[in-house]
């Protein structure tokens, strides 16, 4: 594993269990788990550095989920610390509303226009990729509003789509179980069925599949009515839905529906963006498509601060930048738009991936992680490995000849992710599945120690799985 910080200790034992008994008493988690959180309570983590972070007892693991899909550029970067502090000392805060700015926020917003595709020169700021989605919908609201046609509201997106936790996000998200025991906006939201060529028919070939998810939303469109429909939601791979990558020509052949509807794409990027798949952004550069509106977070500062970001076209611009009304101003925007010390720390990071050439790292190296991670396909347990390049997932099975998956009460994506964590390697563990988005400055060694690592949970975990009867013998 990388290491660039040899310094870095244990807690003392005493703080280790109030850190403990806090986060417990009074720091409610995303996701939390209350089956077992009330008593487990938290890892505590004190450190990282490189690919790897450490717990507060001094134990090391390569982070082989990057935080959360966005430590891009690794942990420990003084470049990053340097710029946030300069900024910090220079000017901390003040209001973007109304005709204010700082250097920053300016600089960011024209760097971004020259890294997306085609003409999405125009950026509006938030804190993260669920607001950066909730902008996009008021703004796609406005947008048709200003041009006489009010009544195209209604969203389309696609189950298993994950889109953030914010209320409107989270109902433009369809991953289903993120809906138990809250509300979500029916009215306004409809979701088409997930493009995953792993749970395709069999009869059906993947061109095949294509025309049938194509031809799903053009009926979806039909259906509402294309005088009501505004937007449709697209991540370029999926990512918390499970990693799915949809055929190829999919998003060409999406976009082209929604063209045909006047119908704005909204091509969500808070994962793929900043180099995930060896690219800024994924949408042109990998998918050859150039949407309406992008919007991105996480790898746009690689976690260190938080930032996001909705960039939109000239045409959609051309709409909203005119005086709609005496006295009428665009009141879209949060205290904390364009936030200076973030938008330093974006900077320094965008650069610190230019200067690098991490996306061209992530190329190579991530390559050579997808091509070993699909090694794990021969394993009796995993029925797919998809995604690409440092955007991977495992779903494993019961059986690999029908797909049928394991009894949930097996939990096996919890059972891989704690023998991964017993040797040193942190994954993400989703339902029956376990899922790959490391720091994308991993070396040979560490892909070979992740591959490696993996092999022998998973072949650890199907032992016991068909000693306590859950797998045939």
């Amino acid at each position: 594993m990388n290491s660039l910080n040899p310094n870095l200790t244990a807690v003392d034992a005493a703080e280790k269990q109030r850190v403990w008994e806090a986060d417990r008493d009074h720091f409610m988690h995303p996701w939390t788990d209350f089956s077992t959180f009330k008593e487990t309570g938290s890892m505590v983590f004190t450190g990282a550095d490189g690919v790897s972070i450490q717990d507060a007892d001094g134990n090391r693991y390569l982070d082989g989920i990057g935080g959360l899909w966005c430590v891009n550029i690794g942990y420990g970067r003084k470049e990053i610390a340097e710029a946030v502090a300069e900024q910090i000392c220079a000017i901390p805060y003040f209001s973007t509303f109304g005709h204010h700015t700082t250097p920053p926020a300016a600089k960011l917003a024209a760097k971004l226009a020259e890294l997306a595709p085609g003409d999405l020169n125009h950026v509006l700021y938030g804190c993260g990729g669920s607001v950066a989605n909730d902008t996009a919908v008021r703004l796609i609201h406005f947008y048709f509003n200003q041009l006489g046609k009010p009544t195209k509201k209604q969203i389309i997106s696609r189950i298993d789509g994950y889109h953030g936790s914010t209320y409107m996000a989270m109902s433009i998200t369809g991953v289903k179980v993120d809906h138990i025991g809250f509300d979500i906006d029916e009215q306004l939201v409809h979701h088409i069925s997930c493009p995953n060529p792993y749970r395709r028919d069999p009869g059906l070939s993947e061109e095949e599949f294509c025309r049938q998810k194509v031809q799903e939303l053009e009926d979806k469109i039909l259906e509402i009515g294309p005088d009501n429909v505004a937007a449709f939601f697209a991540e370029p791979i999926m990512g918390a839905g499970g990693v799915i990558v949809p055929p190829k020509g999919y998003h060409k052949a999406t976009l082209e529906v929604c063209r045909k509807y006047d119908v704005l794409y909204v091509s969500d990027e808070v994962v793929t963006a900043f180099g995930r798949l060896g690219h800024m952004f994924a949408s042109e550069d990998e998918f050859e498509i150039v949407p309406d509106i992008i919007t991105c977070a996480k790898g746009l500062t690689s976690g260190y601060l938080p930032l996001g970001a909705t960039i939109f076209s000239d045409r959609i611009y051309e709409v909203i930048s005119k005086p709609q009304a005496e006295g009428a101003i665009f009141t879209h925007g949060f205290t904390y738009s364009g936030h200076p010390v973030s938008c330093a720390a974006a900077l320094k990071n965008i650069e610190i991936i230019e200067r690098e050439g991490i996306c061209e790292h992530v190329k190579e190296v991530g390559a050579y992680f997808e091509a070993r991670i699909r090694e794990l396909g021969e394993l009796d347990l995993v029925g797919d490995v998809r995604g690409r390049k440092f955007m991977i997932c495992l779903e494993n099975v019961a059986n690999k000849a029908t797909k049928e998956l394991i009894d949930p009460a097996a939990k096996v994506g919890n059972r891989i992710a704690d023998a991964c964590q017993k040797r040193g390697l942190i994954v993400r563990p989703l339902a029956h599945m376990n899922i790959l988005s490391p720091t994308l400055i991993l070396t040979r060694e560490d892909v070979d120690f992740v591959a490696e690592t993996l092999r022998e949970s998973i072949l650890e975990v199907t032992a016991g799985l068909r000693a306590e009867g859950y797998l045939a013998r």
